[in-house]
């Protein structure tokens, strides 16, 4: 039945469908001046020196910063680090998520508009961009003209400075896990190995695809930080805010045209939304999808500055228009709870993490129990129990010492004194070691588990110990 068809007292009832997802628009965010760009772009140039250049850095002879999986050994900065020293990987994850909601709850998703890779990425990826396409205004010209010679050359040449940045991120990435000098050797020798040459496209498409053509989709759709970060901000944390009683009502400028009574400082240039990286609009007030970049503070900062009216009609402040300025607004500020704990949980963190370092032991080792022989009769009716030593140099020089054995059972060395061979730097070895009761002894203590430390002794008197059972049969 066609709605001509329906009777006179049945209005047909149109449903509206609005997609789940709206089509993806291309953000082209022009690019602005100021002093939060100029902080922005030197959060870009230390992060990224740090990155590209750590793994070319040498501390006592070895890489700075490598993670060497395949023997098991984490060098940081000339610690010697293994995977029973897991605990401090912990300590460093726990002290950078409290880090992070310090920040968050000192200032906003300052970490997302400063210092977040993808926000770091993507800041290059526009400025290569810029070099190759020209400013907003070009861009967008560019996007809707026609194919031309000018337009492949210029997209072109884009494409190739993406996926040649984006390669050399995925080299670098690769060298914080395969020794770099190693991997930058065996490029033009043809000897990378298949692993190493999937990781470096691997993390290379990453780069290109999140920097390059997914921006800030990822910090919209993809990043469960933007979700939960209002369960980490109170009343007082500064975020990028705009000054409602001040702006409004707006009032555009035009020449020759005066300023009405009581029209706001606004004029509805739109600057603060065309420098947005993710196209909000700030006037509307704080929104999931700000990630605290402040770009657009410069860009008003800029217009205000052009119509010589005081700045700061969008800055950093808190819910209630505070500013964190002055003692008392510093005070203010930071004496809040939420910030104590986070501040006091971070300390306690960090504190912890050093005593251990500082109380650790040069060498360390594991006693592993030979399966094959738990307890064997040797001459003269003694018990012999075999053990292998896994022994771990946690320094950057060789080390060897002595070992013994400690109890009170009358347990010794199958060979006293029994030596360890020095270990290389940041080595690690295996040694079979026996220890025996006498006759007399197992006798009195069939069937029993004794308990026994091994004891090596430094050269420098200092004494590491490890504790295991000496088994004797019935």
């Amino acid at each position: 039945m066609k709605p001509d068809d329906l009777p006179a007292r049945v209005t047909p009832r149109v449903i509206p469908i609005q997609p789940v997802i709206e089509p993806a628009r291309r953000i082209q965010p022009r690019a602005t001046q100021g002093r939060i760009t100029r902080w922005r772009w030197a959060m870009v140039l230390l992060t990224q020196a740090f990155f590209l250049g750590v793994p070319w850095l040498q501390v006592d002879g070895r890489q700075a910063l490598l993670f060497h999986l395949e023997r098991q050994r984490f060098d940081v900065f000339g610690l010697v680090l293994w995977p029973q020293d897991l605990i401090y990987l912990t300590g460093v994850l726990v002290a950078s998520a409290l880090l992070l909601f310090l920040a968050t709850a000192l200032a906003g998703r300052v970490w997302c508009g400063f210092s977040c890779p993808q926000t770091v990425y993507t800041e290059i990826f526009l400025w290569i961009e810029h070099r190759f396409e020209g400013d907003r205004s070009a861009r967008l010209r560019l996007d809707a003209a026609p194919w031309t010679a000018d337009k492949i050359l210029r997209r072109g040449g884009r494409h190739l400075a993406w996926i040649g940045f984006s390669l050399w991120t995925g080299f670098t990435f690769v060298g914080y896990f395969t020794p770099m000098r190693e991997l930058a050797a065996s490029v033009p020798a043809g000897t990378t190995g298949p692993w190493e040459i999937f990781w470096v496209l691997f993390y290379g498409l990453a780069t290109l695809g999140n920097a390059g053509w997914l921006r800030e989709k990822i910090c919209l759709h993809m990043c469960p930080y933007a979700r939960f970060q209002g369960s980490l901000m109170d009343p007082r944390t500064q975020v990028v805010s705009y000054d409602l009683p001040r702006g409004e009502p707006r009032q555009p400028a035009k020449a020759g045209k005066a300023r009405a009574p009581g029209a706001g400082d606004c004029i509805d240039c739109t600057m603060c939304v065309q420098v947005c990286p993710v196209g909000i609009d700030i006037r509307d007030g704080m929104q999931y999808e700000c990630i605290g970049c402040g770009v657009c503070i410069d860009a008003c900062d800029r217009v205000m500055e052009r119509l010589q009216r005081p700045t700061g009609l969008i800055r950093f402040a808190a819910r209630d228009g505070a500013v964190a300025g002055g003692l008392a607004g510093l005070r203010g500020w930071l004496a809040r709870p939420r910030v104590a704990v986070y501040a006091g949980l971070l300390a306690l963190t960090l504190a912890a993490m050093a005593w251990g370092l500082a109380a650790r032991a040069p060498l360390g080792f594991d006693i592993l129990r030979d399966r094959g022989v738990m307890a064997r009769p040797v001459e003269d009716g003694a018990v012999e129990n075999v053990y292998r030593l896994r022994l771990r140099n946690n320094t950057g020089r060789p080390l060897g010492g002595e070992l013994a054995v400690r109890t009170d059972d009358g347990l010794v060395l199958g060979a006293e004194p029994a030596r360890i061979v020095p270990l290389p730097a940041a080595g690690t070895a295996d040694m079979a070691l026996s220890v025996r009761l006498p006759a007399e002894a197992a006798l009195e203590r069939a069937g029993r588990t004794l308990p026994v430390e091994l004891i090596v002794t430094l050269p420098t008197g200092e004494r590491v110990s490890e504790r295991s059972t000496f088994i004797v049969p019935r």
